[in-house]
């Protein structure tokens, strides 16, 4: 039996609304303080665009709000096969299933406590489309359930928006995931202020964020993944790279089909290409540069008369150190072997 979905919805934008309005009173009833000498002011410049931002979001979030509470919506059970993603996707594939598979027992054992956020298709007769909610849609899918959901009607811009406030909440979308968002709403159409007002950001950020998505190719970004490790200053000075080396992208790209083959996380896949563009420093006198096939950058090694030691540069050299130590017996019993045979 169907119910009013007014104060589902509504309640979604609660945690939102009221980080905001709490920021709005307290600006409000402040007491103005003033600023004792020789302390550093915040210049009025990055006040002012940080208030627009927040109201922005606000005017936003009360626009949704007023379609929702004219009365949009209903609850209904409907066939998975029947929905469609978001055409603005705001996720990569995770490097470990484990956290889905866990949460598809969870709607298997309890079922499905939160409904997820549909609207009609706009082009396609009997679909629907996903405005939040793609990992419980994807775990309804893989056990042949059936999903609850809230269909509204939603504009482009009003799906992009609820997707920006529902994602306000999350603190697990990395930068890159974040930036091929704000791609997607770009080649949409989608006006800058409303991809500022969906990802709570201000313009210099989106430059900076077109900086990267307007140099590296999507399906490029999509093979790397989500790197959540791997934050803007990094993904920035790849896209220089890449910009300042035409032959680039066709070396990134093969050296990623190559990587795709290996059970290595996305982090790494971002360091094993960031190296290869990344101009090789000059090693220091009696230092030997360690790198694997791909150029991925080892470690270092230091020989003396009586001594070598390797140094490991990241994770990867890490793992190499390891595999010398297991290696360690059988390259003792080979050198054994070749003495005796002298």
């Amino acid at each position: 039996m169907s119910k009013s979905p007014r104060k589902s919805i509504v309640a979604s934008f609660g945690l939102l609304s009221a980080e905001l309005e709490s920021t709005h009173d307290a600006e409000s009833q402040a007491p103005s303080v003033a600023t004792p000498a020789g302390v550093n002011r915040v210049g009025a410049g990055v006040i002012g665009a940080a208030h627009r931002a927040i109201d922005d979001i606000r005017t936003e979030r009360d626009r949704l709000r007023a379609i929702v509470e004219a009365g949009g919506g209903t609850i209904q059970e409907l066939e998975p096969s029947l929905i469609d993603p978001s055409p603005y996707p705001d996720r990569l594939e995770d490097d470990d299933q484990t956290d889905f598979e866990s949460f598809k027992r969870s709607m298997l054992e309890d079922g499905q406590k939160v409904p997820i956020q549909v609207r009609r298709h706009p082009a396609v007769s009997g679909r629907y489309q996903i405005v939040y909610g793609h990992r419980r849609w994807r775990a309804a899918k893989a056990l042949g359930q059936l999903v609850r959901a809230i269909e509204v009607e939603m504009s482009d811009l009003d799906l992009v928006v609820a997707q920006g406030i529902e994602n306000a909440s999350r603190q697990d979308l990395s930068w890159i995931e974040r930036a091929l968002f704000a791609s997607r709403m770009d080649a949409a159409g989608i006006k800058a202020r409303d991809i500022y007002a969906a990802l709570a950001i201000e313009d210099t950020e989106l430059a900076r964020m077109r900086s990267v998505y307007r140099t590296i190719p999507s399906d490029l970004i999509e093979a790397i993944g989500r790197a959540p490790k791997i934050g803007r200053p990094r993904w920035v000075e790849f896209a220089k790279a890449v910009a300042g080396n035409p032959d680039a992208l066709g070396t990134v790209r093969e050296t990623l089909s190559e990587l795709r083959k290996k059970p290595i996380a996305s982090d790494m896949r971002f360091q094993r290409v960031f190296d290869l563009l990344m101009p090789t420093s000059v090693p220091q006198k009696g230092l030997t540069l360690l790198s694997d096939r791909t150029g991925a950058k080892l470690g270092t090694l230091k020989k003396s008369s009586r001594e070598m030691r390797i140094a490991a540069n990241d994770q990867l050299g890490l793992k190499f150190l390891e595999f010398l130590e297991a290696e360690l017996p059988s390259l003792i019993e080979r050198f054994s072997r070749g003495k005796e045979d002298q």
